[in-house]
């Protein structure tokens, strides 16, 4: 039980006081002295030549000019965001393809960030253009102070390279923007008082002209205060021009309009499903079975129609792709005339094209077997296509070519690690209810040996082998064997995966991740002893479960900018988005299902803990610090000790340059080495 008996543990009782509740509102002076007095021991027991070695490979791993520098495709050119040691805060550029398919591209500096922060006094951190489309003349620039996800929006002449004086701009907020023309935007911001939903985003759409104040700007939709967010888009494609709006309901499910002569088109598909509206085609991803007449189209599928078809109610829905228990749907993206479609099948890539009409798939030629593979960048006016292909010992790839054509390799990154004898090996751990749930090993198996265990398992996101060069300079180089878990609630197999692990169903989770830790074990790659474990956000979630249910399987834990009071997380930030997810606290028979596993409400002084670092970021406006700040501070009244590191920058990321980011990573696997018994 928590120290002063706040809550009263496995029970739906609530005792009045949390006494570290002040942990969520110190600002200023206070919450700097509160921070410093953490991390300044945690620093200086972590500080020396290992962590040196480590911060500086890493470092030089994130800095170097040997990184291919993903392109995306904007007109004539192609551009590029760079960020390297003369550069902490990057420079946006460009180059033609031409140029970019030398060794030494000749860049066209658009924009100085770094030159930008000087001048403006300001911490700016890249947060993103939108580009007006086609005619790429104009950009909406997106600038965050410390890397929080609320940014300040102004507007750039991509042609004189300057922000336009005078020109459009939104102050700090979780804005998004899209370009109706050249002096009209649709803005979903912060407008004020009522104008912002219990989630922290936008519920208010308007038509903003130019030359107006955004006071005056024309509201077009509304959505409610509950809600999750707003929606607002346009789609500029000559001759296939479309507006929509709507609203998420939560954060799965969506209401969404086409806007016909100032009219909304209710689209009627599942609310929870995905569209893709490209030219005159619509694809439909479900999450969710559906029933259309006398067909019930399975979730997890991708079904594709003509766009106005649908809208009259005459559409021929084809079943362009249909999962089976071992693949699933990774992503869709169109080029002009042809879709790239990659599924994943026991969490390997496999790239094909599709065409539009007939459906027909064919295997995309020239991606290399057993690979991740990714779209980096799609025209969607054009047929080309630049892909990435990695694997974890094997190096990037950046593949470039025409949908179904012949592709050619454009650049190549070095290997950053010996993986010469590291192997990597595939395996299945039996979870509680004997769901069989996979897991990457990558290592030298001569014997037991330290071992970094990486965890998600949340929001239907898939970790994918791809090239892990920070984690094998700094792990595997020293002896290390590390290990991704595919465990469920994440999106490796599909809508399914991440749907047996909703809410009430929350602790097969925690209970796939104690099975692969028990699994390293018995097959003989690690010990106890040596199983260390690290998750961030949702996945810090993970971590804080780990420490209060599963302590006797670990040797230490690393949790990052985590979820951990679970009773509270719904009121701070956006934490309100997530209770499609995890569950209503507030709801008491939701609370009987979360208080169980809730680690913050789950600590005990008489249970014997692994070592645990925490990590945060002050700057995190996505998921509060309070979090992390309350689990160390109970974990110290519980006699607990506790390594603990925030940045004052950085925000959800928990770093805002490569420096911070080598720092960062560098603690975690200092304080790995130095926890697990070799």
């Amino acid at each position: 039980m928590l120290p002063g008996s706040q809550y009263a543990r496995g029970h739906n009782v609530r005792v009045p006081d949390d006494p570290y509740l002040w942990l969520e509102d110190i600002t200023g002076d206070d919450a700097l002295a509160w921070v410093r007095a953490h991390n300044e021991p945690t620093i200086a027991e972590l500080s020396g030549e290992r962590f040196e070695a480590m911060r500086s490979e890493i470092l030089e791993i994130l800095d170097t000019d040997a990184r291919i520098p993903y392109p995306g495709r904007r007109g004539e050119y192609l551009y590029n965001f760079w960020r390297d040691e003369a550069n902490p805060r990057g420079l946006w550029r460009r180059t033609t393809l031409d140029s970019y398919r030398t060794d030494a591209p000749d860049w066209d500096l658009i924009l100085d960030l770094d030159e930008l922060a000087r001048t403006e006094g300001e911490n700016w951190v890249w947060a993103g253009p939108e580009v007006i489309e086609p005619e790429h003349t104009l950009a909406m620039i997106s600038l965050s102070r410390g890397g929080a996800d609320a940014t300040v929006v102004r507007e750039f002449d991509m042609r004189t390279r300057e922000f336009v004086e005078g020109g459009f701009e939104l102050a700090e907020a979780k804005s998004s923007v899209s370009w109706e023309d050249e002096d009209t935007l649709l803005v979903c911001t912060d407008f004020g008082d009522g104008s912002m939903t219990e989630s922290g985003y936008p519920r208010i759409a308007k038509r903003w002209r130019r030359g107006e104040p955004l006071d005056n700007a024309e509201t077009v939709y509304e959505a409610e205060p509950s809600d999750v967010r707003v929606i607002a888009s346009v789609d500029r494609t000559p001759g296939f021009e479309h507006t929509r709006l709507g609203r998420y309901t939560d954060f799965y499910n969506r209401i969404r309009y086409e806007v016909r002569d100032g009219e909304l088109i209710e689209l009627k598909v599942p609310t929870d499903s995905s569209l893709s509206l490209h030219r005159e085609w619509l694809l439909i991803s479900l999450r969710t079975d559906w029933q259309v007449g006398e067909v019930t189209y399975p979730a997890g599928c991708l079904l594709g129609t003509k766009f106005d078809d649908f809208l009259s109610g005459t559409a021929d829905l084809a079943m362009i792709y249909e999962p089976d228990a071992h693949s699933c749907l990774s992503s869709v993206q169109w080029t002009k005339d042809k879709l790239v479609l990659i599924t994943l099948r026991d969490v390997a890539s496999h790239v094909e094209i599709v065409t539009p009409g007939t459906w027909e798939r064919t295997d995309a030629p020239g991606i290399p077997p057993s690979a991740d593979t990714i779209v980096v960048d799609i025209d969607h006016l054009g047929d080309e296509v630049f892909y990435n292909s990695s694997g974890f010992t094997t190096p990037a790839r950046l593949l470039h070519g025409t949908a179904g054509g012949p592709l050619v390799e454009l650049k190549s990154a070095p290997a950053f690690y010996d993986a010469d004898g590291i192997e990597v090996e595939q395996y299945f751990a039996t979870s509680k209810d004997g769901t069989q749930v996979p897991y990457f090993v990558v290592g030298r198996r001569a014997e037991p040996s330290p071992t970094y265990l990486y965890g998600y398992g949340g929001f239907q996101n898939s970790l994918t082998p791809g090239y892990i060069g920070g984690i094998g300079r700094a792990w595997l180089a020293r002896g290390g064997t590390y290990v991704q878990a595919n465990i469920r609630g994440g999106g490796e197999y599909g809508p399914g995966w991440h749907k047996q692990a909703m809410r009430e169903n929350r602790h097969v989770v925690y209970e796939d991740f104690a099975a692969i830790a028990a699994d390293l074990v018995r097959r003989g790659i690690t010990t106890v002893e040596q199983l260390g474990a690290s998750g961030g956000s949702n996945g810090g979630l993970l971590m804080g479960v780990m420490l209060t249910r599963y302590p006797e399987l670990f040797g230490a834990l690393v949790c990052s900018v985590p979820l951990l009071d679970m009773k509270r997380f719904h009121l701070l930030l956006a934490g309100a988005s997530w209770v499609a997810e995890y569950g209503n606290p507030d709801d008491p028979a939701d609370w009987e299902f979360m208080s169980k596993y809730s680690p913050y409400q789950n600590i005990s002084s008489s249970a014997s803990y692994p070592p645990i670092l925490i990590t945060t970021s002050t700057r995190d406006d996505r998921v509060h610090p309070g979090h992390a700040r309350k689990m160390t501070a109970a974990l110290e009244a519980a006699g607990h000790r506790v390594a603990y590191y925030e940045n004052i920058e950085g925000g959800h990321g928990g770093a805002a340059d490569n420096k911070q980011a080598a720092f960062k990573s560098a603690l975690t696997y200092e304080f790995l080495w130095q926890n697990l018994a070799r």
